[in-house]
């Protein structure tokens, strides 16, 4: 199936009782979710939550034990993964640990158009002249020309997006896109993520995020629903103004937090933990 014969009323994603078992472990415990066009979702939870495996199951990378999953219109299984893969994005650090580190930025945005790692052969003008548009809407002309080993991480990262969106994605996701950021870098970044949530590219709808993250702060505004995951089951899904709450964020990491709000931005505080970690002894010795 065409990009073009994607009717636009079908949801950009949909996953049905998902199971994922491996050695006899249930990693994914019969996910249902759905994704439709408009949406932008956070994907939430702690560590070894399931985020990382509903993304290899998503992106065609793990065959699942059971279920079903829709991407862009197409079952998996029933259809030409490999090519349908061509028409999402993904921003990870096994990307990014992939590049050649002489390569320009330039040819590292390019690249995405051919799948390629390392981009040799010669440089189409038309090919080019496309990705220097999109290196000017993701704010980094100015990167173009310099290797991949003296950009910082946070160049790297907006330069990774640059790469996914030459394939003209119709979805796009930012796999914990801020790890090894620092705190100034990581702002500038999730700023910019907050942008592309709206603005097109190069004519085209802006597509479809998906965050995978156990940062709240990182969930900018533009992300409007959030997917919740605990112990490879689908805590909550829905709308981000309900969800992210303090109670319900203590279910999904299991501790005592508060949200708080600053500037318009949620930040978590992890509550102090109150029982004494020693005992008093007769005479007031401690063990």
């Amino acid at each position: 199936m065409s990009k073009a014969s994607v009717r636009p009323s079908l949801p950009v994603l949909s996953v049905a009782g998902l199971v994922l078992v491996r050695e006899g472990n249930h990693i994914l415990k019969g996910i249902d979710w759905q994704v439709d066009p408009g949406q932008h979702w956070a994907i939430l939870g702690a560590n070894g939550a399931g985020k990382t495996s509903l993304l290899s199951a998503l992106t065609g990378y793990t065959t699942p034990t059971g279920g079903q999953i829709d991407v862009l219109g197409q079952r998996y299984g029933e259809s030409n993964w490999p090519e349908l893969r061509k028409q999402i994005g993904i921003v990870s650090s096994s990307v990014r640990h992939q590049m050649a580190d002489a390569e320009p930025a330039l040819l590292t945005v390019l690249s995405g158009k051919y799948a390629m790692i390392d981009y040799w052969g010669r440089v189409k003008s038309a090919d080019r002249k496309e990705a220097l548009e999109i290196l000017r809407q993701i704010d980094a002309v100015h990167l173009a020309e310099r290797p991949w080993r003296v950009l910082s991480q946070g160049e790297r990262q907006r330069i990774l997006i640059g790469r996914a969106l030459m394939a003209r994605p119709r979805l796009l996701i930012l796999d914990e896109p801020c790890a090894g950021l620092d705190p100034v870098a990581r702002e500038h970044f999730m700023q910019f993520v907050n942008r592309l949530t709206t603005a097109p590219t190069r004519g085209l709808p802006a597509p479809t995020l998906i965050l995978v993250t156990h940062h709240v702060e990182e969930i900018v505004d533009g992300f409007s629903h959030v997917l919740a995951l605990k112990a490879g089951r689908v805590l909550a899904a829905g709308d981000r103004s309900k969800l992210l709450k303090s109670a319900f964020l203590s279910e999904v990491f299991g501790e005592p937090v508060r949200l708080l709000r600053r500037n318009g931005r949620a930040l978590l505080q992890v509550e102090p933990v109150t029982r004494r970690l020693f005992k008093t002894r007769p005479g007031g010795l401690r063990s």
